[in-house]
């Protein structure tokens, strides 16, 4: 039996094929333990530079370096079988030239074995982004409030708000299908607008803050778990694991002053001689 046969993860064809299809299920992952659960329900796992918020506390996902993403994308590489996962290239890893986003996207796929990279940008990315692709780079791209040009942006803001935007933001979401992406993060738009990009666009659209009628949807898996603190109005809670956590270390926490843990059957007695 071919090796070939064996492999059964999803790859980017599988999720561009699903265009208008059944929706398309994904959330972010950063650690081996998250992404093993993740795998079993997810089409594709992106490995966001969202992690430098979750995981890292910082304040945008600007101080992302590539060595943190490709870390963490070997770690839900290891614990995943199933679903496609999505690598972000972090800000200045391929603004620079098509050449340097080659690069970068490369040590990527080579150091994590992922199955593809996502890119923030428009009509400005669309060269980068054919060149890639033409390349062998599999590239998801990702329209609406793009959080590495939070500095440009003036903050976090909902896109398309006002008619007035709509022409660009469509003339992004078209140029970026046109330059070969495979689907499209469409994020934090008005929702009608979301509606539009999903018609125009021949890829599938994956949601987040944008609407029902996108081909897929995707969050962030620490704030639907209820992880993080504030967060984006998108958001819906699926779980408060920050409550069950916080209640399960004060337990151990009086267990351990009350000298009630370790119980005998946490430690170890001597072999019988």
């Amino acid at each position: 039996m071919s090796v070939h046969s064996l492999i059964k993860r999803r790859t980017a064809q599988d999720i561009q094929t699903r265009k208008s299809g059944e929706p398309i299920v994904s959330l972010t992952a950063y650690t081996a333990a998250m992404a093993g659960i993740v795998d079993e329900v997810a089409d594709f796992i992106l490995v966001g530079d969202s992690l430098g918020m979750a995981v890292y506390g910082l304040d945008s996902t600007v101080p992302v370096t590539l060595e943190m993403m490709i870390l963490h994308g070997q770690a839900v590489m290891r614990a995943t079988r199933q679903a496609l996962i999505v690598v972000d290239m972090p800000f200045g890893s391929y603004e620079e030239s098509r050449e340097q986003a080659l690069r970068n996207a490369a040590r990527i796929l080579k150091e994590t074995g992922c199955g593809a990279v996502k890119l923030e940008g428009g009509a400005r990315m669309a060269q980068t982004i054919r060149f890639l692709v033409e390349r062998g780079v599999p590239v998801m791209g990702h329209v609406g409030l793009t959080p590495q040009a939070v500095n440009t942006l003036g903050g976090f803001k909902a896109q398309g708000r006002n008619k007035a935007e709509w022409p660009a933001i469509l003339a992004d979401a078209e140029a970026v299908a046109q330059a070969g992406a495979f689907a499209l993060v469409v994020e934090a738009v008005a929702e009608p607008l979301a509606v539009q990009i999903t018609e125009r666009v021949a890829i599938p659209t994956i949601g987040i803050g944008a609407s029902a009628a996108c081909d897929g949807q995707i969050l962030v898996l620490d704030d639907m778990l209820g992880l993080t603190g504030r967060v984006p109005k998108f958001v819906k809670a699926y779980g408060n694991l920050a409550a069950e956590v916080r209640q399960a270390v004060s337990t151990y926490a009086a267990e351990v002053k009350a000298r009630r843990f370790p119980g005998q059957e946490h430690v170890y007695a001597l072999k019988a001689e």
